[in-house]
């Protein structure tokens, strides 16, 4: 599904491009197989963001190339969806609206994107909750408004940059469990960026642990773990302390 090859990002200042630049990313390589669910994870200042933006579109590369499902990648587009740390809602809109977004700059008539809309709205778990404004719910259920609303472009690839970041320990937890709950009714190939190696172990089906200065690709972890995730205590499971504890080691090394 998802191809990344050789990809190098070097960022200069804005006011002296003559000085040496900040290596972000240096010749990083990996795939993603269709409906694979990969965690990035590193210390701050490894290039995570960097490289979920730019397979999103969003920044070029210097070097190297990204392909989706074969096809090259130069901007932006449906096949990707990105969620972010912020919520990034329109506090002028209701929770309906939020998710219609979108699909209304796609130009899709209104009855169907509503109907697209409240159809992931109850997938996500808010059903009931259509007109009511961001600020009047839940930071947890914010961020659910919007995986509904990249989920309902059907992309192949769903980016998640830290999108639990800010949110409390304990729905958190909430979230991790609901997002493989939906993951699981769709085809959708998550690449999801975090600081947290529980997480990262929980959630994914491979970790890719990253390291700075340069940021590059220090090893790849595959996680082994039955799935579904959400029935009985998987953290108890001695094999996720083992990985939670080679992870660390890679980290730390």
């Amino acid at each position: 599904m998802l191809e990344v090859r050789q990809l190098s990002k070097v960022f200069f200042e804005q006011n002296d491009p003559s000085k040496p630049g900040l290596v972000a990313l240096y010749d990083v390589s990996f795939s993603v197989r269709k409906n694979e669910f990969v965690c990035l994870l590193g210390p701050s200042g490894c290039g995570k963001t960097t490289l979920i933006r730019v397979i999103a579109g969003l920044i070029q590369a210097d070097r190297g190339e990204i392909r989706v499902d074969g096809k090259p990648v130069t901007a932006p587009g449906r096949d990707r969806c990105m969620v972010f740390q912020q919520f990034g809602l329109l506090p002028w809109r209701t929770v309906l609206g939020n998710v219609e977004f979108g699909l209304e700059i796609d130009g899709i008539p209104r009855e169907q994107r509503r109907e697209i809309s409240r159809r992931y709205l109850e997938l996500v778990g808010l059903h009931g909750f259509e007109n009511y404004y961001p600020h009047q719910i839940s930071g947890g259920m914010q961020q659910r408004v919007g995986i509904a609303r990249a989920l309902s472009k059907e992309p192949d690839i769903l980016l998640m940059d830290e999108p639990f970041g800010a949110v409390d320990a304990q729905t958190r937890e909430q979230l991790q469990e609901e997002l493989l709950k939906i993951w699981s009714k769709t085809d959708t190939t998550v690449i999801f960026v975090t600081h947290s190696i529980d997480e990262s172990v929980y959630l994914s089906d491979r970790v890719i642990v990253m390291q700075s200065r340069p940021g590059r690709i220090k090893e790849e972890v595959r996680v082994e773990l039955p799935r579904p995730r959400w029935e009985g205590d998987v953290k108890a499971d001695p094999r996720f302390a083992e990985l939670r504890a080679r992870i660390r080691e890679s980290l730390r090394g």
